[in-house]
């Protein structure tokens, strides 16, 4: 799966990020290799908030 995330790609932030009731939609805008994590993934929604997390609170299709 993060072989499709790179920075600028359209992503789908988790609810258990966000606290928001569904996934919400954000921009790619920094992918780091986290030794102990391993890949981190910072995304910038349309109203200007960042969110970050490891890879699979991230997904590039809507969830069902």
């Amino acid at each position: 799966m993060t072989n499709e995330i790179k920075k600028g790609v359209t992503v789908y932030i988790s609810p258990e990020l966000t606290l928001a009731n569904q996934w919400i939609q954000g921009t790619v805008i920094k992918v780091h290799e986290n030794p102990f994590l391993g890949t981190v993934i910072s995304a910038e929604t349309a109203d200007r908030n960042v969110f970050f997390g490891i890879s699979s609170m991230f997904r590039t299709q809507q969830a069902s």
